[in-house]
């Protein structure tokens, strides 16, 4: 190989190995300044964000601005359980910093919204599905959930015996932001189902007998504000003894403990864990062959939500719960007709809407339906599934 060949081989190498070590030359992201890729981060983190809120809460017309990773909410309901359940929902969101609500939105955003096309909208919601603006009380032995139990002890119904509810409420409208407190109105039917089938009465092959059916319907209506709900309440309540009691004791004698009646229930949720809520009705009408007089009655009771804690995997929000039910109607000299419940509760995530409880409970006053005035005991183990 001649000097001019190895002159130009060493020339190449040199290039080759210039252009190797030479710096790299910046990618278009690296050209675009930090600022902007921040500001698209948040954007696209704002719009996921508003997105989700939209699709769990749509109900609640929630606005959401992000600024450099930290979410602002604005246009929280009033109603203070689901305001937390909305705040906690959003900072489970991977990539948020923190979550604040807010009572102003930035002007520059509200000029964007403004842009859009809103077709008008009336000031409500028709069948919101979302959640109800009182809950349940859920140890209260005529709850309109869905369940069963099984009772040990009953004295007048029977030392064994199941006792299975139907019962829901059925939203139909929802009203926002009304009355001085900005909060929301909801108009509801209710309707229940409780029957109790008396265990082991070995009676011509049958190992059961329907003893009691009474039947529920109503019209609640619910308003609630921050730690507040209030429910007040037109109802009717019919009670039937079961074919099979009446085959079995020939020589019962039916009466119709039927009644009309009206309530009015407060509540109040103290903190995350505790609820406490009160009422108080009158009985204005009932059956002339089973009169409710004196026609009063007081009911009161709370519940205490401990160790709760969220299944990401499953979506899911499980908590143990203590539940107490105290009745005291006029009809029975105000005696105390108490219910205590506990036991666990799943529902999803965001801790509102339906739930399922597996429980145990205790109840010591009153008997139901046919039997309001025997009083008796019993223990239960049972599940639940309603709000």
């Amino acid at each position: 190989m001649n000097i001019r060949s190895l002159a130009a081989i060493a020339s190449i190498t040199i290039c080759l190995f210039s252009f190797a070590t030479a710096d790299v030359p910046p990618t278009r992201s690296d050209s675009i300044p930090r600022e902007h890729i921040a500001n698209e981060e948040d954007a696209y983190l704002e719009g996921y964000i508003q997105a989700l809120v939209n699709a769990n809460y749509y109900e609640f017309d929630v606005l959401v601005y992000v600024e450099n990773g930290d979410v602002y909410l604005y246009n929280l309901p009033k109603n203070a359980l689901i305001k937390n359940s909305i705040i906690s929902f959003v900072g489970d969101v991977p990539g948020v910093q923190s979550v604040t609500p807010v009572d102003k939105f930035p002007e520059e955003k509200l000029a964007k919204l403004e842009k859009r096309e809103v077709k008008p909208q009336i000031q409500g919601i028709w069948f919101p599905q979302q959640t109800v603006l009182y809950p349940p009380m859920i140890a209260n032995p005529r709850a309109t959930i869905y369940s069963a139990a099984y009772h040990i002890g009953d004295n007048v119904i029977g030392t064994k015996s199941i006792a299975v509810s139907l019962g829901d409420n059925f939203p139909i409208f929802r009203w926002r932001d009304v009355l001085p407190w900005h909060g929301d109105m909801q108009i509801d039917i209710q309707a229940g189902i409780w029957s109790v089938f008396k265990m082991g009465v070995n009676f011509n092959g049958e190992i059961s007998e329907l003893v009691n059916t009474d039947y529920l319907v109503g019209f609640p209506l619910s308003y609630a504000f921050d730690k507040w709900a209030f429910r007040l309440r037109v109802y009717h309540v019919s009670s039937h003894l079961g074919d099979e009691f009446i085959v079995h004791n020939p020589g019962v004698e039916r009466v119709n403990p039927s009644m009309e009646a009206i309530d009015l229930f407060g509540s109040y949720q103290v903190n995350s864990a505790l609820r406490v809520y009160a009422g108080f009705g009158w009985v204005f009408h009932s059956d002339k062959t089973y009169p409710i007089k004196p026609p009063l009655y007081a009911e009161w009771g709370g519940e205490v939500r401990l160790l709760g804690r969220k299944f990401f995997y499953h979506r899911l929000y499980g908590t143990v719960f203590l539940a107490v039910y105290l009745r005291n109607w006029q009809v029975n000299d105000w005696n105390l007709d108490g219910t205590y419940m506990g036991g666990y509760e799943i529902s999803k995530l965001q801790g509102v809407g339906r739930k399922m409880r597996i429980f145990v409970n205790y109840h010591r006053g009153y008997s139901e339906g046919q039997f309001f005035k025997d009083r008796t005991s019993w223990t239960g183990f049972g599940f639940s599934w309603g709000f």
